[in-house]
């Protein structure tokens, strides 16, 4: 009987997700479409892209969503089974309520390590695709990289400073590199402008000048243009405001070590990415407890009770993902903390609602 239970569950849960999924990503690209037809037309974007860009957005809406998809689908088919008696049948017959919840967590499981994975392999890929076509028809008055003030550390001698960037342009003002070996600074380059030339790689400076320091007496060396090349590339002037999301996890624990040592301003969003790849397919598991503990016994209200509980749950949880996360994108809260106190926080409530449903 236990295996037949345990497959039977199972079956409504795998089950139940998939076609809420398969529901609301149409829906969902309905809604986007209609919000964007008219930047699509207007930009002229070709129609494979277009395509290309919604099987993106169906990957990348759908794993960032699929904890509460799957957290509306438990209390739907959960409160079906208790309205039906079902689940008073289940524990009548001497089955535990930890024992009714086991082929609940399996499921979460195996949903789980699959979103684990297309959040370390494929998400990388799609969010890349996702955000290119969106900067490029969608919202190309906004910049898709931070173009203000950049102070940055490109290896372990060198820093460099421009005040503004423009990436249409590939065009930097009051360009500085300085560099230093040990304490000392050895020399200083300066120039009004710089400009990314990409059919070489190189660089075009506008009144340069260059000093050497000497133990003695400094050398300076001034030129109205210099081209050179330098080891640091254009995403040192101008980092892309989602670049994190576009590698995979060894690459992205590379690169935030990397910007650490640089000094770089953007290192919480960057923590932030790396263990929501984390967090996120471990909020499956406690979503669901709480899904299973609040839908578990018949009510008044019936479904549409334990519905509307399930959505005000939902959206407090977003909300304080939400807020916890521009914390530590904006302000100096620890990056780590924001992005599992909303795990915390309903783990406890898991724990609690738990406990009440088996009482």
């Amino acid at each position: 009987m236990l295996k037949i239970l345990d497959r039977y569950i199972l079956k409504r849960y795998l089950g139940t997700f998939s076609v809420m999924l398969l529901l609301f990503i149409p829906i969902g690209i309905m809604v986007d479409l209609s919000s964007k037809i008219d930047n699509i037309i207007e930009s002229n974007a070709p129609l494979n892209l277009v395509i290309y860009f919604y099987f993106n957005f169906t990957i990348y809406m759908g794993y960032l969503l699929f904890p509460l998809f799957l957290f509306l689908s438990v209390i739907w088919f959960t409160s079906k089974l208790a309205n039906n008696t079902e689940i008073i049948a289940i524990l009548s017959s001497g089955v535990s309520f930890n024992r009714f919840l086991r082929p609940y967590l399996i499921g979460a499981a195996l949903v789980a390590v699959f979103f684990f994975l297309v959040g370390m392999f494929v998400m990388p890929n799609s969010s890349k695709e996702y955000n290119e076509f969106k900067y490029e028809y969608l919202h190309r008055y906004r910049k898709d990289k931070d173009e203000g003030v950049t102070f940055r550390q490109i290896n372990d001698n060198e820093y460099i400073y421009v005040s503004s960037f423009n990436s249409k342009t590939k065009t930097g003002y009051n360009f500085t590199l300085e560099h230093f070996e040990g304490n000392e600074l050895k020399h200083k380059i300066q120039a009004i402008k710089i400009q990314y030339r990409e059919k070489d790689s190189s660089y075009k400076l506008t009144n340069y000048v260059r000093r050497n320091i000497g133990e003695h007496h400094d050398e300076i060396i001034r030129k109205t243009r210099k081209d050179t090349i330098f080891e640091f590339d254009l995403d040192d002037l101008t980092p892309v405001k989602y670049i994190a999301e576009t590698k995979s996890y060894t690459e992205l624990n590379d690169f935030i070590e990397k910007e650490k040592k640089r000094g770089s301003s953007f290192v919480s969003r960057y923590i932030v990415v790396k263990h929501k790849r984390w967090s996120i397919p471990v909020s499956a598991f406690i979503l669901t407890i709480i899904a299973v503990a609040v839908s578990a016994m018949k009510r008044r209200g019936g479904m549409g009770m334990n519905l509307a509980l399930g959505i005000a749950l939902a959206f407090i949880f977003i909300f304080i993902d939400k807020i916890f996360t521009v914390m530590a994108d904006q302000s100096g809260f620890n990056p780590l903390l924001a992005v599992w106190l909303p795990n915390i926080t309903f783990g406890i409530l898991a724990i609690y609602l738990l406990n009440n449903a088996k009482r």
